[in-house]
């Protein structure tokens, strides 16, 4: 598996190293010793979640505050996505910008995205299944996001806004100044 940091920095895409024969695939989708080795990062994943979604479904853009922030590695094990992260470190010399790839069953790559980070995906197949690792439990109390046509942000979701399919929840999201404004 080759494990690739992103110009963001703490975030990687990882790409597996398949083995096909007439009988199928296989390959290692997590290692967290090589993982560790190659990033410096210690991770202890403690939930799976999946979902499967139609085309056209934008879920996104989530994030955990505070103690119940995670980091997450993501994965399309059926289908396609656009997936997208944004790095909310205020810290960081790249706050506020935002990585895309996408992600489908036939690649298998996987995005991890640091805590502190906004991820939403766009589906660009029907029937997509889309799996991902947490190291931290979800936190309703903690969970909040930033609208996905954010101004400030200006994500490229390559689909007209009359294709999409969005939650009430997700279109009453706040905007990145909402959320990061100086007083």
């Amino acid at each position: 598996m080759s494990i690739e940091e992103t110009f963001i920095q703490g975030c990687y895409v990882l790409t597996p190293r398949v083995f096909e024969d007439e009988r199928g695939y296989f390959f290692e989708s997590f290692n967290r010793n090589h993982f560790e080795e190659a990033t410096g990062r210690s991770i202890n994943f403690v939930q799976d979640n999946e979902s499967q979604s139609k085309k056209g479904v934008l879920r996104g853009l989530h994030f955990q505050r505070g103690d119940h922030a995670q980091s997450k590695l993501v994965r399309v094990t059926r289908g396609k996505v656009l997936d997208v992260c944004v790095d909310l470190r205020q810290d960081s010399k790249t706050f506020g910008a935002h990585f895309s790839i996408i992600l489908d069953a036939v690649k298998k790559q996987q995005l991890f995205i640091p805590k502190q980070f906004a991820h939403g995906f766009l589906v660009l197949e029907n029937d997509t299944i889309f799996t991902y690792k947490c190291d931290n439990f979800y936190n309703k109390e903690s969970e909040t996001g930033i609208i996905y046509n954010d101004m400030t942000l200006n994500i490229d979701w390559q689909v007209h806004d009359s294709k999409l399919m969005i939650s009430e929840k997700d279109l009453s999201l706040p905007t990145f100044n909402d959320l990061f404004h100086d007083d």
